[in-house]
């Protein structure tokens, strides 16, 4: 028997090739994931930019643990598409993204619209419409506003409301659903 040393694999790198490898293979699941109850073997996120036209459809967690590499593919795609800059996008906002499609029951990927925000952005935003907060989460990488072609606003927002895990808001005229891991509230309509 051979160790992960002799043949220059670690359990990380492992854990990374399954990721790349293993989405097309990956289960789907029918209700949302506990949060941390370790109630699920993976966890997958299926996003496309309507400003960049990238995909993304990967697994970031696995047996307990979040990729590190994936994470930094995340943080990439989740970039202020405005000036290019990344920001460290927070775990518990990709959990609940990921818990409410699994809730959603559907194979269509969101439509990311806005993920982080760098500050210049997120003032020109607010200078526009009174819809953007002064202090956005946004900033902070712990928010995305997404949408969905076969899916409502108000069903997106029930199943993210239904993780109980963070802030929802419903914007109908604007075709969107915020979310974000901060305390659970919701608003819009």
């Amino acid at each position: 028997m051979t160790s992960s040393a002799e043949t220059g694999f670690s359990r990380r790198s492992l854990l990374g090739i399954f990721a790349a490898t293993a989405v097309t293979a990956a289960p789907t699941m029918s209700k949302a994931f506990g949060f941390n109850r370790g109630a699920g073997d993976i966890r997958r996120l299926r996003m496309y930019s309507g400003h960049s036209g990238e995909t993304l459809d990967t697994i970031y967690w696995v047996d307990g643990e979040y990729i590190p590499e994936v994470l930094a593919e995340v943080n990439r795609f989740f970039r202020d598409w405005r000036n290019d800059r990344e920001h460290l996008i927070d775990t518990r906002t990709v959990d609940i993204l990921a818990a409410a499609h699994n809730l959603l029951d559907v194979s269509e990927p969101y439509m990311l619209l806005s993920g982080y925000r760098s500050p210049e952005t997120n003032a020109m935003l607010r200078a526009r419409s009174s819809g953007v907060a002064r202090n956005s989460r946004h900033m902070v990488g712990q928010a995305a506003d997404v949408r969905m072609s076969n899916r409502s606003v108000s069903q997106v927002a029930r199943a993210a409301l239904a993780c109980n895990a963070g802030g929802v808001g419903r914007y109908s005229r604007s075709n969107f659903t915020h979310m974000d891991c901060g305390p659970v509230r919701s608003w819009g309509g």
